[in-house]
């Protein structure tokens, strides 16, 4: 099953229960249950209102953000769901370096539990370049649950491939 790829990192006591989820059909009651609800954060202006109100309100001293958009061509495929960059320029005689954030567009229409996630996970980044200790407990700082919403992202993001597979099956030719 394919779809366990998003959970390979996980032990396979938490693989068996995904793909018991899965396999009774029982998934899209779930994820709609703890999120049912939608966000109205649809354009590039909103997102940078959003992500620099989160900034301000969790990382004052954290270096300036000069862009926050969605991307329509992340790979989700490739797990690629935010991606937090630094431009360096050469202005005169000194280098300038810009922040930018960019978020995958499937956001747009996802419950603002996981836009949140994937926006606090890209801000975490102004502070730690890297994946350790110190960038998770940052993730949890600006939000309690961050592991959870990680899971139950995973969980969406195999929901969705489920439902595409399904409608590309029911859409071949004869």
């Amino acid at each position: 099953m394919s779809v366990l790829r998003y959970f390979d990192a996980y032990p396979a006591a938490t693989q068996a229960q995904v793909r018991e989820l899965i396999e009774t059909d029982r998934l899209a009651g779930y994820l709609h249950r703890r999120y049912a609800a939608r966000h109205e954060i649809r354009t590039d202006k909103a997102l940078y209102e959003y992500a620099i109100g989160l900034k301000q309100q969790y990382l004052r001293s954290a270096a300036s953000l000069h862009k926050v958009v969605y991307q329509n061509k992340m790979d989700v495929l490739r797990s690629v769901l935010g991606l937090h960059t630094t431009i360096s320029r050469v202005q005169g005689g000194r280098l300038k370096s810009k922040q930018e954030i960019r978020i995958a567009s499937l956001f747009k229409d996802a419950p603002p539990e996981f836009l949140e996630m994937v926006v606090v996970h890209e801000l975490a980044h102004l502070k730690e370049s890297e994946h350790n200790k110190a960038f998770y407990q940052l993730c949890r700082h600006m939000l309690p649950d961050y592991h959870q919403i990680e899971f139950d992202l995973r969980l969406y993001l195999a929901h969705r491939e489920l439902v595409d597979s399904a409608a590309a099956v029911t859409l071949k030719p004869l």
